[in-house]
């Protein structure tokens, strides 16, 4: 792995600048650097990157130039929206590329967010992007806005196309089990399992009866137990290969088998609820694989939505342009894979980021300086 502040400052230095050049007072990357600092301290808002450039002013002086003095909340804001978002998630994929390790078969999830704030812009709504979670190196790859003229199902095979998934296991909701996805993942030399609902209702009900009956002929293949938050949750997965039957298989590129998961949960006041999922997926028959891959694919809620919303505050964040909105995301995506490669025991996210609040020290170390 290269140096980590060289890999972060090379990244974002080849970013460009859209300001002229008479008119700057402060360079592109020292007002990255602010702001970056910002968000790993805990802070959130543009006014909070004003406030930690001034607070910490001596501090930064000691890493970069700051010729023009700490800059304003009005320089961050208009920043940000005049940066360009794709060149920016550009620069992000580079830099989280380098941070990765390879891990071998890893799970890379996909799914949809919406940033719920961003709806009062005048004559827009809510500005919806998709990310990629890559499982075991727990980094956030890669996100994508989806346009208004667009849609999250146009967004994904776009994003896909962007990222290193050789040799990965790529997953998804129902919503993106889509056939255009499906050849994106091949074509990128990656496994895929992708989870069936009614949207495909004819699918759905074909490989729903399939694996119904399959469960009544053979045992479960693999077998859970979770005990925790409350409930005790038992999952019984099932895999076939047999898809000479399926008439429809050649239109799904790399199709090889199906599975099903039978989760039955059941509460400390004793509710009790079953469900049973269905999947298409390029594997062979590899049920301790697939199952592993269904149960990665809920990280990119629990590990990085979760986390992005309730630690960064992104639903909450109140950027009303669409460019702002968009750049500050990666940033946060930048902020969050930072703090995850703090291998350190703090017992949350959020302690570490309050340590770093009161230990600059802490700071030099995630960054390298």
């Amino acid at each position: 792995m290269k140096n980590k502040k060289a890999v972060f400052f090379q990244a974002f230095e080849s970013l460009p600048d859209p300001r002229c050049e008479s008119r700057k007072s402060h360079e592109l990357t020292e007002i990255l650097f602010i702001a970056i600092c910002t968000l790993l301290t805990g802070g959130r808002s543009f006014y909070d990157m004003e406030a930690c450039g001034r607070g910490w002013y001596k501090w930064f002086k000691e890493h970069i130039k700051l010729k023009g003095g700490a800059p304003s909340h009005d320089t961050f804001n208009r920043v940000f929206q005049m940066i360009d978002p794709a060149r920016f998630e550009e620069c992000f994929r580079h830099w989280t590329d380098e941070l990765r390790e390879d891990l071998g078969r890893e799970v890379v999830a996909v799914d949809g967010k919406t940033h719920r704030r961003t709806s009062s812009q005048a004559g827009s709504g809510a500005l919806q992007v998709v990310n990629a979670w890559a499982s075991e190196n727990r980094l956030i790859l890669g996100q994508l806005a989806v346009e208004p003229a667009s849609n999250e199902i146009k967004a994904v095979p776009e994003l896909l196309k962007t990222l290193l998934l050789k040799g990965c296991i790529v997953t998804a909701d129902a919503i993106n089990t889509q056939k255009q996805t499906v050849e994106t993942i091949v074509s990128k030399e990656a496994d895929y399992v992708l989870a069936l609902k009614k949207n495909h209702p004819k699918v759905h009900e074909e490989v729903k009866l399939f694996m119904d009956e399959l469960s009544e002929k053979e045992a479960a293949h693999v077998v859970t137990l979770d005990k925790g938050h409350g409930r005790l949750e038992e999952r019984r997965y099932w895999q076939s290969e047999d898809i000479d039957w399926f008439e429809d298989r050649g239109q799904w590129a790399g199709l090889k088998s199906f599975g099903m998961v039978e989760s039955h949960r059941e509460t400390v006041d004793g509710v009790r609820q079953s469900e049973r999922r269905y999947y298409i997926s390029s594997l062979k028959f590899e049920p301790k694989v697939f199952a592993y891959a269904v149960r990665e694919h809920w990280g990119i809620e629990n590990k990085a939505h979760w986390s992005l919303d309730v630690i960064f505050g992104e639903d909450q964040s109140r950027a009303r342009t669409r460019n702002a909105a968009k750049n500050l995301g990666t940033l946060r995506n930048i902020a969050l894979n930072i703090v995850r490669t703090d291998k350190s025991k703090a017992p949350s996210l959020k302690n570490k980021m309050y340590r770093a609040s009161l230990d600059q020290g802490l700071l030099v170390k995630w960054l390298r300086l």
